[in-house]
């Protein structure tokens, strides 16, 4: 599963990977409040997200049943967002004396990419009312929820359907616009790996992707003005070391390889509610 010099990886080598370089980042972003977890701990878990994303859209290309994979992953993303949303209201209590609570909606991301990548295969397969409907509705969805939803709940000071609003943001009807894990640039990224996945040379879109990173997230920092230094790159806005999860990409041997695809459905939601837990109870100890 792990030898590159002879095999490669195989997809659930990458996702091994990622799960290892994702639980350190999480302990860095869950228990940062002690001052005792490296910063490092996150510049690694930059390379968990990039390759996540690299194995869903691969899972997403040869899965024999994309409905079930969407379930799934749908979901398990509706009760994550519900559960956040909840910590708005019904669950204030169990929000950490910092006013820290569990944001983390990439499966969300991943959903509505979803839907997107679903509405690029069928304009391919010109199902244009099909695939125009999916691929353009997801991405605009934002703007409607604002202006149709959001906007007559405000002038009417409806606490509790904006409240309804946010819950249904987050988890039935996700808004890319409005989840801090992932989210508007995770499904751009997506759609990169999808589109230059259809060239004959399938590194094409590994190398797209990371243009596509470096674009992102260093050259919005230049736009805005911000000096690329060291403290900028390496302590503010960090973001831009997932392009070195490239190298892993490109050890991919385009196999499915052997591991238990349960774990990874399971884990994320897990492993963030044990951490999160372990945190708020440290928290209340050290204040």
């Amino acid at each position: 599963m792990f030898n590159i010099k002879e095999k490669g990886l195989t997809g659930f080598g990458l996702k091994y990977l990622a799960l290892v370089f994702m639980v350190l980042d999480h302990i860095h972003y869950f228990f940062e409040f002690t001052g005792k977890v490296p910063i490092a701990f996150s510049w690694i878990g930059r390379l968990a997200a990039p390759l996540f994303l690299f194995c869903f859209v691969e899972g997403f290309i040869h899965t024999h049943d994309r409905k079930k994979y969407f379930l799934k992953i749908y979901l398990i993303s509706v009760v994550m967002g519900v559960i956040q949303s909840g910590f708005y209201f019904v669950l204030s209590p169990a929000v950490r004396g910092d006013g820290f609570f569990p944001q983390n909606g990439m499966l969300s991301s991943f959903a509505i990419l979803f839907v997107v990548m679903q509405g690029i295969e069928w304009i391919r397969e010109k199902k244009w009312v099909k695939g125009l409907t999916a691929l353009i509705v997801p991405l605009i969805w934002p703007i409607i929820a604002y202006y149709c939803v959001f906007v007559p709940f405000m002038n009417a000071n409806n606490s509790t359907g904006l409240a309804l609003a946010n819950m249904c943001a987050l988890s039935f009807l996700p808004m890319h616009t409005a989840i801090a894990d992932g989210g508007t640039i995770t499904v751009i990224e997506g759609i990169i790996l999808l589109l230059f996945s259809y060239c004959k040379n399938k590194k094409i879109r590994i190398y797209a992707w990371a243009v596509m990173c470096l674009l992102i997230n260093v050259g919005a920092l230049a736009v805005m003005g911000m000096q690329l230094n060291v403290q900028t790159l390496f302590f503010d806005a960090y973001e831009w070391l997932s392009v070195f999860s490239i190298i892993l990409m490109l050890c991919y041997n385009g196999e499915r390889g052997k591991g238990n695809a349960k774990l990874f459905y399971w884990f994320y939601p897990a492993h963030i509610y044990v951490l999160y837990g372990l945190s708020f109870i440290l928290y209340m100890v050290m204040r």
